[in-house]
């Protein structure tokens, strides 16, 4: 009788011992699941940040050239209208009033 214990005693340490190590692979595969979603997750938002910053600098690039441009255009009317001065101080000269 109490070999029999002992050998029932034995096949339940031994059983719960199997069904131990079985849930502690089958929580891993779960976990590993939930680690890969999350990094998927966390990678995705990744490209679409970097697709967002892509974008802005595209944008700031094109800003950039249209400032040069209106620089480039300022400088010609401040050329322009220096000019347009020394003109009309020599036309004054002639049209004096006396």
């Amino acid at each position: 009788m109490e070999l029999a214990f002992g050998i029932i005693g034995a096949c339940v340490g031994i059983a719960g011992t199997i069904f131990g190590v079985v849930n502690i692979f089958r929580n891993k595969k779960t976990d590993d699941k939930n680690e890969g979603e999350h990094e998927g997750a966390v990678r995705s938002d990744l490209g679409y940040i970097k697709k967002g910053i892509d974008g802005i600098e595209q944008r700031m690039e094109k800003l950039e050239n249209r400032y040069l441009d209106v620089i480039r255009a300022l400088t010609k009317v401040e050329v322009s209208v220096e000019q347009a001065h020394k003109r009309i101080d020599s036309l004054s000269e002639f049209h004096k009033p006396n």
